[in-house]
């Protein structure tokens, strides 16, 4: 049995094309994707609106989900329409206002080898509502530490998929960030240009600039980072899509997270710990403070998403819209 001390307001999960009461399991013990990760996911947030709870950019997501299934070769068992009525009956079932959303599509139990020949691929979908994922910090600015391991490559996998098992990594990396004292880790890839958070990406603002890395730079192209440039753009923010130096990084005037579960967070602090030859080295992003730019991105993309500008209605998917 399982409380939801941690998911707030879920009641029920929806499995298979049926709801189950939150505290009831459904997975066995030697279920393939326990073992070895071989899963695929999504993380999606609904916010309370003047219209109701508004899914932001579900059709963008469930793409990206069914995208992330095809690399993993898998054989879903159902549509991207049945997925989506299905993530809105999850929000309907359990009443939520404003929600974060994890569909998660696994193989099951079958057989264990490495090869997953004779697992089904099942489907799960879960609510709760979840503030920011970084806390107060996502309001106040957070102190990033730069880790001394490098991201995986672009070059090793398909990085446009979500998959289960890769996430290891940034728990692993979140978690001794968060031993050593700092509020999130930051990797720097191969080349050793900064990549992104554990879950999240990253901007940097130079001399008026919004600057964002490209694919290439071994990063998880986020839905949020592509609503941040397309606001940027609309409020006549200069924007660029380059590699991000270390240098630029600590030097920048302003800095932050995007992302669906930090939603967008800025970084005020940089503590490098990436080269093992030399002492960590602390630096303050601009003024220490949260920067103009970031601060009109934050609030304008707050708007967006809870339904108050209509020109990013097109973001949103009402729960109970008919």
């Amino acid at each position: 049995m399982f409380d939801n001390s941690h998911f707030p307001k879920a009641k029920k999960y929806w499995y298979m094309g049926k709801f189950y009461e939150w505290s009831q399991p459904s997975v066995h013990a030697m279920t393939h994707a326990l073992h070895y990760g071989s899963s695929v996911f999504e993380g999606i947030r609904a916010y309370k609106t003047p219209q109701g709870a508004g899914i932001f950019r579900l059709p963008e997501h469930v793409d990206r989900f069914m995208n992330s299934a095809s690399v993993l070769m898998m054989d879903v068992p159902y549509t991207k329409q049945q997925i989506t009525e299905a993530i809105i009956a999850v929000m309907k079932e359990n009443k939520l206002d404003a929600a974060y959303i994890r569909p998660l599509l696994y193989y099951s139990y079958g057989n264990l080898g490495l090869v997953p020949q004779f697992c089904p691929v099942e489907l799960v979908i879960s609510a709760w509502e979840w503030g920011a994922y970084l806390g107060e910090k996502s309001t106040t600015g957070v102190h990033v530490y730069i880790l001394p391991w490098r991201r995986i490559h672009h070059s090793q996998y398909d990085m446009t998929a979500k998959l289960g098992g890769i996430y290891v990594q940034s728990t692993i990396c979140g978690l001794m960030a968060r031993s050593k004292g700092f509020d999130e880790a930051v990797f720097l890839n191969l080349e050793g240009n900064v990549a992104e958070g554990p879950g999240e990406n990253i901007f940097i603002v130079k001399d008026g600039v919004l600057k964002t890395n490209h694919q290439s730079e071994s990063i998880l192209e986020g839905i949020t980072r592509d609503s941040v440039l397309e606001i940027a753009h609309d409020l006549g923010i200069k924007t660029t899509i380059g590699a991000i130096t270390k240098e630029e990084f600590t030097q920048a005037d302003e800095a932050f997270f995007s992302g669906t579960a930090v939603q967008i967070a800025p970084i005020v602090r940089v503590t490098d710990d990436s080269d093992s030859s030399n002492q960590m080295k602390e630096f303050k992003v601009g003024d220490g403070k949260i920067g103009e730019i970031t601060k009109k991105l934050s609030e304008t993309y707050m708007d967006a998403v809870s339904g108050k500008t209509q020109k990013y209605q097109k973001w949103l998917t009402y729960v109970n819209e008919k």
